[in-house]
């Protein structure tokens, strides 16, 4: 492939996103400098091929701002000065408070455009890398009233260079999107894993995958949280208290559960998640319903990696997969998301070359 984006690129924090940025980029040949506010982490990402130690005349067409929310607007604006040629991006998870500290400033926000990658990993920094981590992400792109139709055409060449989707919207729809979709279910996992602390030894052996999808993002930074949450507080209190008062109908229709109506409340909730949970998009994009196919597989090396193939072979496009495994278990368990109309042919194929279908 040809990259779109013209470098040179530099990228200013070289943690997760800053050095996957520039693997992706440096895979298809541009030029990517870093710069870290730490010596060791800036060697570990050049030692991993994530890009060249930045020059002190280096004269960048983009900068791209990769550091913690709390030292976002301190650090764009800083690159607006030192590199008055290059337009400015950034890739943190909050966009209004940013651009607001930025016009308080003075800076020259007209050569600044934020972005933010819906991607990451629940582990950080540049040893955790990986040039696949935006493929088929969103990555939205937020312009604001000095922003021209150039600079959007710009960032949407490092999206597309990266493997990502580029999505449009304004800092403030940005905000209250991610508050519903990323911030508030990171305390919602947090809160539940909370739980686990002190729960029985028996009761934590037995958790199987609901627990485990649930909590899964709770391994994440409690610093870095803390400054995203703060900085989006205005749109994540209001998720929050809807949140609570659901939580609160929920827990008075359980306790009195023989009441008139109280089952019908459970129920109603219970509904509202199947309607929210069906309005996620697929792997393509759009709101999409697939069926989905249990298949039993043995405790040994290569099953997987069998199973995978056979289906490849079938020609069947897997939209999801979800494994299942419990310690010590001598069967694991595979569910497969397809489409409908693949679902009896891949089940009779598959029960035909030995598998056991479970649902």
């Amino acid at each position: 492939m040809t990259a779109r984006t013209a470098g040179p690129v530099l990228i200013v924090g070289s943690g997760l996103l800053g050095a996957s940025i520039g693997h992706a980029l440096r895979a298809l040949d541009v030029d990517v400098a870093l710069e870290d506010s730490s010596p060791s982490t800036l060697d570990l990402a050049i030692d991993y091929g994530a890009g060249r130690r930045a020059e002190s005349d280096e004269k960048p067409a983009l900068v791209v701002v990769a550091v913690p929310p709390d030292q976002l607007a301190a650090v764009i604006g800083a690159a607006l000065v030192r590199f008055p040629d290059a337009l400015v991006t950034d890739v943190g998870s909050v966009k209004v408070s940013p651009l607001a500290e930025l016009v308080e400033n003075g800076a020259p926000i007209e050569r600044y455009l934020g972005s933010h990658p819906l991607a990451g990993r629940e582990r950080g920094g540049a040893i955790s890398a990986r040039a696949d981590i935006f493929l088929g992400r969103p990555w939205v792109i937020t312009p604001h009233a000095q922003t021209t139709s150039a600079q959007i055409h710009a960032i949407e060449a490092l999206v597309l260079d990266v493997g990502a989707a580029p999505v449009q919207l304004s800092p403030e729809e940005h905000d209250h999107s991610v508050a519903l979709i990323s911030h508030v279910p990171q305390l919602v996992a947090s809160l539940m894993a909370a739980r686990l602390v002190d729960a029985p030894s028996a009761a934590v052996a037995i958790a199987g995958q609901g627990v485990r999808d649930v909590t899964r993002v709770a391994a994440s930074s409690p610093e870095l949280w803390v400054q995203i949450l703060t900085a989006n507080a205005a749109q994540v209190g209001p998720v929050l208290s809807a949140i609570r008062d659901d939580l609160a109908t929920l827990e008075a229709a359980i306790v009195a559960h023989g009441a008139p109506g109280a089952r019908r409340t459970i129920a109603e909730l219970l509904r509202s998640g199947n309607t929210g949970v069906a309005r996620l998009p697929g792997k393509h994009g759009g709101d999409a319903r697939f069926a989905q196919l249990v298949v039993l597989i043995d405790d040994r090396p290569g099953q997987i990696a069998k199973l995978l193939t056979e289906v490849g072979e079938l020609g069947v496009n897997l939209e999801d997969l979800r494994l299942e495994h419990s310690p010590g278990a001598q069967i694991g368990i595979v569910e497969l998301s397809i489409v409908p109309e693949a679902r009896d042919r891949l089940e009779e194929e598959l029960t035909t070359r030995g598998w056991r279908i479970a649902g």
